[in-house]
């Protein structure tokens, strides 16, 4: 399959951030973790990440709320917002919420910067920011 011109995909992997916690107070044990690895499309226009609902079925994560999106020609609609998914890029991890949308996984501007990775656009890849790229900084200014 051709990509896209300037498209940018990358492997993700997606957990249940509920089960996480279970493992943290000994409840559940760290092969019980539901967890999906998925491709992805990476769209710095999008404020959020989406995930379809398949991928969160596989994570015993339903939609707890919603939330209109926008879409570029302009057309609104409500969707399904999950809560409680951890995003592994690149060995960095961040949980976040997702809409519900779509038949693949986007990762949006949000969780990129909160995982502090920039794109490349160049060469079509998520890279760690150059700043610090052997560990995740937030800045609080």
């Amino acid at each position: 399959m051709l990509t896209g011109m300037g498209e940018v995909r990358i492997t993700v992997g997606l957990s249940n951030v509920a089960d996480h916690a279970a493992v943290a107070a000994g409840q559940l044990s760290p092969a019980n973790v539901r967890a999906v690895e998925a491709d992805a499309l990476v769209d710095t226009g999008a404020v959020r990440s989406c995930v379809p609902q398949p991928v969160l079925d596989r994570l015993g994560i339903q939609p707890a709320d919603h939330s209109v999106v926008e879409y570029a020609n302009g057309q609104k609609e409500a969707v399904g917002l999950a809560y409680g998914i951890m995003f592994d890029i690149l060995h960095r991890r961040s949980s976040d919420d997702a809409l519900v949308l779509g038949d693949e996984v986007i990762i949006g501007q949000t969780l990129l910067e909160k995982m502090d990775l920039q794109v490349d656009c160049a060469r079509r890849r998520v890279v760690p920011n150059p700043a610090h790229p052997d560990v995740l900084v937030n800045k609080l200014k």
